[in-house]
């Protein structure tokens, strides 16, 4: 598992479907082909670098995925300017006027590092995919916001701690965020470049898992709120290559009596053998897995259910293959039979 890195109702689901089915049509190698062609380029022209990845191009949801696969794969992330504007989003909290303004003369500081060393952090990221895509003559916005993450799992919506982009194409807004599908940090705080393709053009519904926007117009239609937000399963970057939606339980927090049965529920946009599904815990390193039963795959919905037999608090993992992909804390006490 890489470290860093509610019910709703049909009409939800059918937007979900909708968004990730617009370009099931179209064939992205020449646009990725044309990105890899393109690695090592400089940023000191930012014109150039856009018309060499986008003028052979016939679409621009082709230009776009060129520019977008160019910055995640030749752009690494910066743990250091990361850390210093969450020192200073923590120490500038209650005064956020000295925060702006500290924040926009770093700013300055940052976008030239990026020109200069192809290092960033999120919002660095953002705007480099603005630029690129303005040049294009695409419509791209920065969204702020927050993002959930393994070790930044935020329950109160105070500081801003993330920015990624929406995009227009055939006069609609989809949602992508290349800081995250360009790798991630490991254990010893290293990024490590590995491209998810599964923060491309994201449908609305699993983005709001993890991406919460300061407008919420942003949310694009979903019936995501701030409470849901912060409530929800922890999800993760391979939640979104397998394209998985958590549906239930929908809060992570779970409080259950040994031997109650909990079911639980998840959309899947792609397709997944229910075979590969399996809900585990960890004994200092070691591996457990829960006997699930009744697992059922229908529509592209998977369920399954399990008694949690003995009391105790667990880290619960759903997990795909080899892979996490949802995470819920489960407090299970003791059943009191009453007298």
């Amino acid at each position: 598992m890489k470290k860093y890195i509610f019910i709703i109702s049909f009409f939800a689901f059918y937007i979900a479907n909708g968004q990730i089915a617009d370009f099931k049509d179209v064939d992205f190698t020449k646009a990725d082909n044309i990105a890899k062609l393109n690695n090592g380029e400089d940023l000191q022209n930012l014109p150039l670098l856009s018309y060499n990845l986008t003028s052979n191009l016939p679409t621009k949801v082709e230009k776009f995925r060129a520019i977008y696969t160019w910055v995640c794969t030749n752009i690494s992330a910066d743990i250091k300017q990361n850390n210093k504007v969450t020192h200073y989003r923590k120490k500038l909290k209650n005064d956020s006027i000295s925060f702006i303004k500290w924040n926009t003369e770093y700013k300055k500081k940052a976008f030239k590092k990026l020109l200069k060393h192809n290092k960033t952090m999120c919002t660095g990221y953002a705007y480099l995919i603005k630029e690129l895509a303005f040049i294009a003559d695409i419509e791209c916005k920065i969204i702020d916001g927050y993002g959930r993450t393994f070790n930044a799992n935020i329950d109160t919506l105070e500081t801003l701690n993330h920015s990624w982009n929406a995009v227009k194409l055939n006069n609609k807004w989809y949602l992508c965020d290349a800081t995250w599908s360009s790798g991630y940090m490991n254990e010893n705080y290293t990024f490590v470049n590995d491209y998810n393709d599964g923060y491309f053009l994201i449908n609305p519904i699993l983005f709001s898992k993890n991406h919460f926007p300061i407008h919420k117009k942003w949310l694009l239609n979903t019936k995501t709120t701030n409470i849901t937000f912060i409530e929800s399963p922890l999800v993760y970057g391979e939640t979104f290559k397998y394209k998985i939606i958590p549906l239930t339980p929908s809060k992570m927090n779970i409080k259950v009596l040994q031997n109650e049965e909990v079911s639980f529920k998840f959309k899947a946009l792609r397709n997944i053998s229910k075979r590969r599904v399996s809900l585990v815990y960890y004994l200092g390193n070691t591996e457990q897995s829960f006997d699930i039963y009744n697992l059922r795959e229908e529509k592209g919905i998977i369920t399954f259910k399990n008694k949690f037999k003995h009391k105790g608090f667990y880290d619960v993992h759903l997990k795909i293959e080899d892979d996490v992909v949802a995470t819920y804390t489960v407090n299970v006490t003791k059943y009191k039979k009453k007298v």
